[in-house]
């Protein structure tokens, strides 16, 4: 199993707004794919917002490029997010699970 990670920090205001397009849209949409295993919400209060960590986990690197394409270090931040974000990663890391 690979863990997908990716961070951002979201605008204080924005911060609900993001939690709910994750679960509205992206984690919905992510349950379609075949390989996809689950998805963690982990936030935390810093002075410029709220960060963000957001885990995903797959069954193979082959399930995760159904997600984000043949580069699958390149994050997938659709604009709406973006507008949200104060800052955010633009590559996602790769972790093997290992129990």
């Amino acid at each position: 199993m690979i863990a997908r990670h990716w961070r951002g920090v979201a605008k204080a205001d924005r911060a609900t707004d993001y939690i709910d397009h994750l679960r509205a849209e992206t984690f919905p949409a992510l349950e379609k794919l075949p390989g996809f295993v689950s998805a963690s919400i982990l936030r935390r209060a810093v002075p410029e917002g709220v960060e963000f960590l957001i885990v995903t986990e797959w069954q193979s690197l082959d399930a995760i490029r159904a997600f984000a394409g043949d580069d699958i270090e390149t994050a997938v931040v659709p604009q709406a997010v973006q507008g949200m974000m104060i800052e955010f990663d633009r590559v996602a890391r790769h972790f093997h699970v290992v129990g």
